[in-house]
């Protein structure tokens, strides 16, 4: 480890990671390098003026991009031949005619953020995004409203659930931690969620989406959006084929919650509500209800499954190379560094939960890992200082953990790509909303606290 200017080694860390993090956006941003390679270039600097050992700097980044990738890769491969059915089917048309004719076209962006406060219970917020952009597209193309306008309301919806509400496991595990009631840990996310998402999501989405223009639609968006005359199949097929995922993985979250964990019919359901089991399964159901029972045959849906992979493949390059970077900051001691400073910070244990998760997800890009670890560093603190609620502790520390996502984080590029952004414009959309949201968040908790 190499200290600069007479900082300690915590302070160190902390400035290089600032300025691995800045010549990042630079590289990407002015130099224009292909972002795949620039997180690459970045993690190394990293790793290397961090005083990293060599081989641990390959090691790690490595293990940071298997880590991403042995997840979501599945996930995206099997999401996107999904939404390529839905919409080669008509599916997606459907259901967006019906959303529009339900909500009107000029509050499209709100039902779209319900929707995803309702999918996002169940399931990560990166599955989540993978089924339900395609409605995005085709929605946002149907009413002629802005994809930023659309998109931004639709990930606010699943960033706060993500975030904030059991059972997700970042949530779940800092409840744990704080020896909060789970229940009302629900209850109250719920109050803190919705307001949080309708301003960062529909509220900013509106505002900022004046100021965005998008040149061109991605490749992602055309595969997604070709419109054939043809007969639509109904909603209420398409509606179960895409839900049927997060059925599985609700149904698995509730056998959790009732059945012991040795339990025989828990497993099988656990086994078939797992992210990539069920969302295997409903492709193969899809199989059926947008393909055989649409009059495709076996050709054309081979054709449909391998023509939709080649626009996810630069998508998975990226999430990956944003993994291994993420991991690089981890390793170095970066989270360490910043929760050693902060525990030292005489603040109440609500105020230094947030400012402690934001710190670290800011520096090393994952919400889970900045919950976890914010947790518990506060809750040995919290002991000590009666009369706060450890509900409200866990809903402070998961508003910390969304604020600030920005290069080093996988969900900053999974959006970037759907939507067809450049960095800067990802920072003032993404990164921008998330910050709201958790600020937000954070506020409402703190009114919250004075009655509880």
């Amino acid at each position: 480890m190499y200290s600069v200017f007479g900082l300690s080694h915590d302070a160190s860390l902390l400035l290089y990671a600032l300025i691995s993090i800045i010549g990042l956006i630079l590289l990407i941003a002015k130099v224009k390098m292909n972002p795949f390679v620039a997180l690459i270039v970045g993690a190394v600097f990293m790793g290397l003026i961090a005083g990293m050992p060599l081989k641990s700097i390959v090691t790690a980044y490595q293990e940071g991009v298997a880590s991403v990738l042995g997840f979501i890769a599945i996930v995206l491969g099997l999401g996107t031949m999904l939404g390529k059915l839905m919409a080669e089917s008509g599916g997606a048309e459907q259901i967006a005619k019906t959303m529009v004719r339900v909500f009107g076209e000029k509050n499209v962006h709100w039902a779209m953020m319900v929707v995803a406060v309702i999918c996002g219970i169940p399931v990560f917020i990166q599955v989540g995004i993978v089924l339900l952009f395609p409605l995005v597209f085709v929605i946002a193309k149907h009413t002629g409203t802005s994809l930023i306008k659309i998109g931004i309301s639709l990930v606010a919806g699943l960033a706060v659930v993500h975030s904030l509400i059991p059972p997700h496991p970042a949530a779940m595990l800092a409840v744990g931690i704080f020896n909060a009631n789970i229940g009302k840990t629900i209850f109250l996310a719920l109050i803190v969620a919705l307001p949080s998402a309708a301003i960062a999501g529909p509220i900013y989405g509106s505002w900022i989406s004046k100021r965005i223009k998008l040149e061109t639609s991605s490749e992602l968006m055309e595969q997604f959006t070709e419109t054939k005359e043809r007969e639509l199949p109904g909603f209420g097929i398409t509606l179960f084929t895409i839900m049927l995922p997060v059925i599985l993985m609700l149904l698995a979250t509730i056998v959790d919650l009732i059945l012991p964990e040795a339990n025989v019919f828990r497993q099988v359901i656990d086994f078939i509500g797992s992210p990539i089991i069920a969302l295997l399964i409903a492709l193969l159901f899809s199989l059926y209800s947008f393909g055989y029972a649409r009059n495709f045959d076996s050709k054309q849906l081979l054709k449909f499954t391998n023509d939709c992979l080649g626009p996810v493949a630069s998508i998975i390059l990226l999430i990956g190379a944003g993994g291994g970077f993420n991991k690089i900051l981890t390793a170095s001691g970066v989270g360490d560094a910043i929760a050693g400073f902060a525990q030292h910070a005489h603040l109440s244990p609500l105020v230094l939960a947030f400012v402690i998760a934001g710190l670290i997800r800011a520096a090393v890009g994952s919400a889970t890992v900045a919950m976890t670890t914010a947790a518990g560093i506060v809750a040995p603190i919290a002991v000590t200082m009666p009369g706060v609620s450890p509900e409200l502790l866990v809903l402070a520390t998961g508003a910390g953990s969304i604020i600030l996502s920005h290069v080093n984080d996988s969900g900053f590029w999974i959006v970037k790509e759907y939507m067809n952004l450049s960095v800067p414009q990802t920072l003032k959309t993404w990164t921008v909303m998330e910050t709201i949201l958790g600020f937000s968040a954070f506020g409402i908790v703190m009114i919250l606290s004075i009655f509880i």
